[in-house]
């Protein structure tokens, strides 16, 4: 934004710049009115390292099994208690480890995933993640895991397990390819740079697969970032600066190609500062970074 503004003879169609959290699940996007953006297209700088073009993601549903078991005084409980929290045990067993689950699986693999849970005697709760690429395997996800309720059921007579699915978002390649020229674009403005260029995947999210499955194609580029949700994770920022001059080329090619340059979606202005400052309280003093960044500065953040 700030190039734009310092260097008016760049050339660009109309750019609109949102300031938004990108978060896996989509909700960065729950309330961005689409009719009043009115944008053709828009990108999603929140991309690791350099050279990333992300233009698939994973489709992703959230689960919820509840068990509802009998609780009693454990004094009593010969043939009354139903234990919920043993139930949800036997439950986990049911699903595989050595296969379809994120300590098993890369690439275009998806998997189930159970990530929390709680609950007593009379109560329980699992919270389980449905990830894959092709959006009609979560439907035999969630089959397996009705089977495992079932299952469940007949081993504690008593018990009564609910399985409820909550859709998340959907692969953006499934929007993308209805408008290729979004993706194809950025590709070229790489190459016209000279500079490499890979179509990813990314095992994860972005507000991008949301605003993709409204209408709005929006796939995800680089910005430098490395060792993403970590407690070494830092910002290269000759790779941020990379970022910045592919998207002076992106626009330029929008502008020459029909005039209209698409809303890009941002949350950089926060997220350099935040990063900086992570950065600093994770790495050795010597270190640490010595740039007075406008960003910081602006935001009355303490540079080192």
């Amino acid at each position: 934004m700030a190039t734009l503004i310092e260097n008016p003879q760049l050339p660009h169609g109309p750019v609109k710049i949102l300031f938004s959290c990108d978060e896996e699940i989509g909700h960065g996007t729950d309330k961005i009115d689409l009719a009043q953006l009115d944008a053709v297209a828009a990108y999603t700088l929140d991309g690791g390292g350099a050279g990333d073009l992300d233009v698939e993601t994973f489709s992703a549903d959230g689960v919820l099994v509840t068990f509802t078991g009998r609780n009693i005084h454990p004094s009593i409980g010969k043939g009354r208690m139903v234990n919920a929290t043993r139930a949800a045990g036997f439950f986990l067993q049911q699903l595989p480890d050595d296969s379809l689950s994120p300590e098993s699986t890369d690439g275009r693999d998806g998997f189930i995933h159970p990530y929390e849970t709680e609950g007593g005697v009379g109560r329980a709760e699992l919270r389980v993640l449905l990830r894959s690429f092709d959006t009609a395997e979560l439907t035999q996800y969630a089959d397996r895991l009705r089977q495992a309720a079932t299952a469940t059921e007949q081993q504690y007579p008593g018990l009564a397990v609910r399985v409820e699915v909550k859709p998340q978002y959907r692969n953006m390649a499934d929007g993308l390819r209805e408008n290729p020229r979004v993706a194809d674009l950025a590709e070229q403005a790489f190459r016209n740079l000279g500079r490499p260029v890979r179509r990813s995947i990314i095992r994860g999210g972005t507000d991008g697969s949301a605003l993709t499955e409204k209408g709005l194609p929006t796939p995800n580029l680089s910005s430098g970032q490395h060792a993403i949700h970590s407690l070494h994770e830092f910002a290269c920022l000759e790779e941020m600066i990379e970022a910045v001059e592919h998207l002076q080329e992106l626009l330029r090619l929008w502008s020459g190609n029909d005039g209209v340059a698409g809303a890009i979606a941002v949350a950089e202005e926060i997220f350099v500062a935040a990063r900086c400052l992570a950065r600093a309280f994770v790495a050795p003093a010597e270190n640490r970074c010595t740039m007075m960044c406008r960003r910081c500065i602006a935001l009355r953040l303490p540079t080192y």
